[in-house]
């Protein structure tokens, strides 16, 4: 029997979702808005029903709201993939310029970090059990109006893989390789996949960075991530960026 043959008892009136050129459903999403509790409810289930509840944001109508694709659905795996050094290999890309000036005085956005690759951030401490800080931020004005989408996943970093997310194409084609980040994001910060939309990312966060230092070394692993957080943003500087998001209990990145 398939995932969608055995959907568990009281799931809500909705209907399976197949990407744009694949013919078997990869997930199921609610015809009704998402209510308070309802992400949470279903995230406590995950052990049992193996569906990892995802908040469908900016759903207009019958519209499918993720952008899936099955061309993109299976690059590679998340296996495939280390997080520094898929992190590092963005990095690279972005700064090639920037690197070619570091003799330089001033490096702009990138000071006081610099042009260089620094590195993974240290583990922080955690502020308190995971799931209930995305419980929390599963319920918070920023993730909704929302639908709930359930996916056959292992986790929420899984969750991207299966269903062919496509919203950081301009970046990067291959999902795999931002779903190693978020596994690997999830061990580190404590971070667990709530929220997607066709071009943006919503994750909880259970051990954000508190010292400027630490924030500012996670401010270069969002770069490298999502270089348009950065770009395109009020927070325009490492040094803004990493003000904004110390003390932080979610994160939010979103590609042009």
């Amino acid at each position: 029997m398939t995932w969608y043959e055995g959907l568990p008892p009281g799931i809500p009136e909705g209907r399976l979702m197949k990407p744009y050129n694949g013919a078997t459903p990869v997930y199921w999403l609610s015809s009704r808005p998402a209510a308070a509790g309802d992400w949470s409810r279903w995230r406590a289930q995950h052990h049992r029903t193996g569906l990892w509840p995802l908040l469908a944001l900016h759903v207009e109508g019958e519209d499918e709201p993720f952008g899936i694709d099955a061309e993109y659905d299976r690059i590679t795996t998340i296996e495939h993939h280390d997080s520094g050094v898929v992190l590092g290999e963005w990095w690279q890309w972005i700064t090639k310029d920037d690197l070619d000036q570091e003799a330089a005085t001033n490096l702009g956005y990138l000071n006081p970090v610099g042009a260089r690759w620094p590195g993974l951030t240290p583990d922080p401490d955690r502020q308190g059990p995971v799931e209930r800080f995305a419980d929390q931020y599963a319920d918070v004005p920023c993730t909704s109006p929302a639908r709930l989408a359930l996916v056959p996943a292992t986790d929420g970093a899984h969750a991207l893989t299966e269903i062919g997310w496509t919203g950081p194409l301009n970046h990067d084609n291959d999902t795999a390789r931002f779903a190693a980040v978020a596994r690997d994001w999830q061990r580190r910060f404590g971070a667990t996949v709530v929220g997607l939309s066709f071009d943006t990312l919503h994750l909880s966060i259970a051990a954000p960075p508190v010292t400027l230092d630490l924030a500012l070394q996670v401010t270069a692993e969002h770069f490298a991530f999502c270089p348009d957080n950065i770009w395109q943003s009020h927070t325009d500087t490492f040094p803004k960026y990493a003000e904004a998001i110390m003390g932080l209990n979610c994160w939010s990145f979103w590609w042009d």
